[in-house]
């Protein structure tokens, strides 16, 4: 059985999300972050080196690394086909996107969130962390303009680029760049983001009234 050791306000909602889409069978094993340091606990170090979040384990296998869990889960679990993997050379943009969420998206927003509490002593780092944003939410929302999903067609892509769009939002962009806003209004509408968010608890990043 497909285990996700699932930590609180995190990486690892999106998991359980793909998992119900797909109507593939799993467990949660929760973990929760410390309520002063907001930091992982250190069980999940008993899982993977790391002590991060997402991390799945599924019989001897154990994977870090929500693109890499993705593509797993999608070719491990998806029997039914029910997400869509492009072929030809969509697939090597769909590829990107998988990549390009935690490898360059996430980046400039991270910064973001730490800079901020920084106070005065991170006023200096502000514009370059700014234009680093807009740049790449820029990219996302004209990726997505004219389109309802990231490959024309809902695929694995959305769910794993969909930090991204909560992360921005959360961040107030979202008047900026409309696109992205739809898409996050969108898939937040489906029943599997909502199953998903039944069964994985609080997310602070989920949908806003």
């Amino acid at each position: 059985m497909l285990v996700v050791h699932h930590l609180n306000d995190s990486r690892s909602q999106r998991i359980l999300w793909l998992l119900e889409e797909l109507g593939a069978p799993y467990e949660i094993k929760p973990y929760a972050r410390d309520a002063t340091t907001r930091l992982a606990p250190p069980e999940l170090k008993t899982v993977h080196p790391l002590g991060k979040s997402p991390v799945i384990t599924d019989g001897d296998v154990t994977i870090a690394e929500s693109g890499a869990i993705v593509d797993y889960i999608v070719r491990r679990h998806d029997g039914e086909r029910r997400l869509p993997v492009p072929g030809g050379a969509d697939y090597e943009k769909y590829n990107e996107w998988l990549h390009y969420a935690e490898g360059s998206a996430m980046l400039p927003l991270m910064l973001n969130m730490y800079v901020a509490r920084l106070g005065e002593a991170g006023a200096p780092l502000h514009p370059r962390i700014q234009s680093e944003m807009a740049n790449h939410l820029s990219y996302v929302d004209g990726a997505l303009t004219g389109r309802d999903w990231l490959m024309g067609e809902f695929t694995a892509a959305d769910i794993q680029m969909s930090f991204v769009g909560e992360v921005a939002r959360a961040f107030g962009q979202m008047e900026t760049y409309p696109a992205i806003k739809a898409w996050v209004e969108r898939f937040q509408a489906r029943p599997a983001y909502q199953a998903a968010l039944e069964k994985g608890g609080p997310y602070n990043l989920g949908p806003r009234k």
